[in-house]
């Protein structure tokens, strides 16, 4: 056990989200090494050094949602803009498809406490100039407002360029992986040489690696003659394996030299990292044992890595299956801040502070998920998960059953009837998934450009 947090000074906090990462990606959760050697040896050793989780969720299993809870600590499913699966390019310019202003948020919060407050990576909560991070508590903004762009173009599913700085749309040449970790670094380096007065810094670092295209750093060639077929470029076509874990390692590349400023300044020491992801895997991920992926409330759908450093207070080499989900993480950090909920919004995500100072911490809860697509909903108590799909519900011990094989629903149908009641009662505390809501993959025939 390390030492409590109670007094201490108050934490750096760099949140990192990967995109689409499957579950078993990372070496640290049993993933193959590349063509090139390791996938991950910069992740792999925050997790030695620090905490791993195996039974960490995302709030959704696709991106928009998963975003809403990160920043509003709470269930997606009471804002509006979240019942869109995900938000789409098409919906730019629309007002009700966003993270509202008024609403508080993580940055927020954190910046009322005394945080500087910076994201440099994907946004994907609505579109200026009615949302943009800028208006929800971030004070500086590198990145693409919209869920996947080409990594050299910078370009959406719908053609049109997309990186801003700030609330200005400009271009920058770079792969854009490299670009969101350079924008990294020099945020550190600047909140380290004086920038940031005696304010801790929280800086949201949000890779949009790996998803779609399938693009590696050497590969700009190749995104030249996709950007010319508008089907090519994106999820459904290009890409392979070996690809696509290389553009897990650009981005643990990354990560590496976000550690190496901190450590170059004497912060590394004092400065809570955390690493995730929006949502499971998608094409060429491995979610092994986990069946299923994005869109999915199967386990590959939803559980993801979660990794935690913080040496001054997380011992090294610890390891817990204590369930979590993205807003407890969110919670977890307002509370180390000091921060409190707005009366009008409260938490539904739960602190985790006691997981990182001992990795034997254990706590029972439970997680609820509901999904347009398929009728799906999910519900995880202990070991116990229920789950219906298509209309048909399934119940399945996880402890003995992690791979969703063996419904057990006709088995103990009373435990069975318990969580749908405990579901039900659950989902009549939110608001109803609106008629016109959407769901898509990545995209429709409206996100594409018009010839």
């Amino acid at each position: 056990m390390r030492a409590s947090t109670t007094g201490a000074r108050r934490p750096n906090m760099v949140f990192i989200v990967a995109d689409d990462l499957g579950y078993a990606d990372l070496g640290c959760y049993g993933g193959r090494d590349g063509t090139f050697g390791p996938v991950s040896p910069e992740l792999d050793r925050l997790a030695a050094q620090g905490l791993r989780l195996t039974q960490g969720y995302s709030n959704s299993p696709v991106c928009s949602p998963t975003r809403f809870a990160l920043m509003t600590a709470r269930y997606q499913y009471r804002l509006r803009g979240a019942a869109e699966e995900p938000i789409r390019t098409s919906t730019r310019g629309n007002d009700q498809l966003g993270l509202p202003p008024s609403h508080p948020t993580l940055p927020s919060l954190l910046r009322d406490a005394g945080y500087r407050t910076a994201l440099m990576g994907k946004w994907h909560l609505g579109y200026p100039p009615h949302f943009s991070p800028l208006r929800s508590g971030y004070e500086e903004f590198f990145g693409p407002m919209s869920g996947g762009v080409d990594y050299f173009t910078h370009c959406g599913a719908n053609g049109q360029h997309d990186l801003w700085f700030g609330e200005e749309e400009k271009s920058q040449p770079g792969y854009l992986t490299d670009l969101i970790t350079d924008a990294s670094v020099d945020f550190v380096d600047r909140m380290a040489e004086g920038a940031r007065g005696d304010a801790p810094f929280f800086l949201s670092v949000h890779y949009t690696a790996p998803h779609w295209p399938w693009e590696s750093r050497d590969d700009e060639a190749v995104s030249r003659e996709l950007v010319e077929n508008r089907q090519a470029l994106y999820h459904l076509h290009g890409g392979n394996i070996d690809t696509y874990r290389r553009m897990i390692h650009h981005m643990d590349e990354g990560i590496g030299q976000i550690m190496r400023a901190l450590e170059r300044h004497g912060l590394a020491e004092d400065t809570l990292v955390v690493f995730t992801s929006d949502n499971g895997g998608e094409r060429f991920s491995d979610n092994w044992p986990l069946v299923g992926g994005k869109m999915d409330l199967t386990e590959g759908g939803i559980r993801v890595p979660w990794i935690a450093h913080w040496p001054r207070v997380i011992a090294a080499g610890g390891e817990s299956p204590q369930p979590c989900m993205t807003m407890d993480w969110s919670a977890t950090l307002l509370a180390l801040a000091g921060a409190s909920a707005h009366p009008d919004y409260p938490w539904d995500g739960q602190s985790l502070e006691p997981l990182l100072r001992d990795a034997a911490f254990s706590a029972e809860r439970p997680q609820f998920w509901r999904m347009n697509h398929r009728g799906q909903r999910a519900m995880r108590l202990g070991d116990w998960k229920y789950l219906r799909v298509d209309g048909i519900d399934y119940l399945f011990h996880l402890a003995a059953d992690e791979r969703e094989r063996a419904n057990l629903a006709k088995v103990f149908p009373d435990r069975l009837g318990a969580m749908i009641t405990q579901w039900e009662a659950w989902n009549a505390s939110m608001p109803a998934i609106p008629g016109d809501a959407t769901v898509s993959l990545c995209f429709t025939e409206d996100d594409m450009p018009q010839r």
